[in-house]
């Protein structure tokens, strides 16, 4: 019997399992279990002891075709946790769906700033992600995805494959944000002025929070005078703040996300923004 060949396909199961706990006023990380490859570098400090950084790396440097990645974090009660990576994550083109699953958990008082670099979808992968957040009381998030359809630089338009991304957010576990995504190679709304617009990048940034008029409308004047590269605005929800952008290039979307960040950090979290070194490397 001939069986096909995907069947033999090797695939990477990898899971993370982080937890964090303020202790003598030090956030510090106390759980970190892994299974594949799937790590954190050494915990840093840049802004002292209270906000503890942690860079996910996935060795691999791809997903393909029946990967399998499953990240989760818990912030305890009073912590702060800063997630994010050294690069791009690339899905690569795939016979058959890869997939991601993050479960967010932030306790009581806690705050967790999750700021990963783009996500690189490859023409033809099959790139499935699902994301849970769970916030605890006055529990604090600043949340934010950059996806990057195709490879430009390179020609390459999203021709076939597809993107799909769920995303909850609770608080005391009432919904507090739902959103489902899915793009499809070569779909019509790729180019249409209802959907991306001929534009290969679109991010998202979440933050919980309230902000006044004044900072509202600064924050959109990030964006610059109208056919600049990121097209994007910003809407207060109650206790949300939502911004969305669509980019020619991810690098552009990126520091328009960290421009607001610069901006929303000392208001809605009380901390300077302090750019990770590694996002400079």
């Amino acid at each position: 019997m001939n069986l096909p060949a995907a069947l033999f396909t090797p695939s990477w199961h990898a899971e993370l399992e982080l937890g964090y706990a303020r202790r003598d006023g030090c956030t510090r990380p106390v759980q970190r279990r892994h299974l594949g490859p799937l790590r954190v570098q050494k915990h840093l400090y840049p802004e002292g002891p209270q906000v503890c950084q942690h860079i996910i790396v996935h060795p691999p440097g791809g997903i393909a075709g029946g990967d399998r990645l499953s990240i989760a974090a818990h912030v305890g009660t009073d912590a702060w946790a800063q997630l994010t990576s050294p690069g791009a994550a690339k899905w690569y083109r795939a016979a058959g769906p890869a997939y991601q699953r993050l479960e967010l958990r932030v306790a009581a008082g806690a705050t967790l700033e999750w700021l990963p670099q783009e996500t690189i979808v490859y023409s033809a992968a099959q790139a499935e992600l699902t994301t849970r957040i769970d916030l605890e009381g006055d529990a604090r998030l600043f949340y934010w995805d950059i996806v990057a359809l195709g490879r430009p630089a390179a020609g390459e338009r999203f021709a076939s494959g597809h993107f799909q991304a769920h995303l909850d957010i609770r608080r005391d576990g009432q919904l507090l944000w739902h959103e489902r995504q899915r793009v499809v190679g070569g779909d019509g709304l790729l180019d249409s002025p209802i959907g991306l617009a001929g534009q290969p990048v679109f991010a998202t940034l979440l933050v919980t929070g309230e902000i006044d008029a004044d900072l509202l409308e600064r924050c959109r004047e990030l964006l610059g005078p109208a056919g600049q590269s990121v097209r994007g605005d910003l809407t207060q929800l109650p206790g949300l703040l939502v911004a969305r952008c669509l980019a020619s290039e991810a690098l552009h979307a990126r520091a328009w996300l960290i421009a607001l960040w610069r901006l929303l950090r000392p208001a809605l979290l009380g901390r300077e923004a302090v750019p990770p070194r590694i996002w400079s490397t």
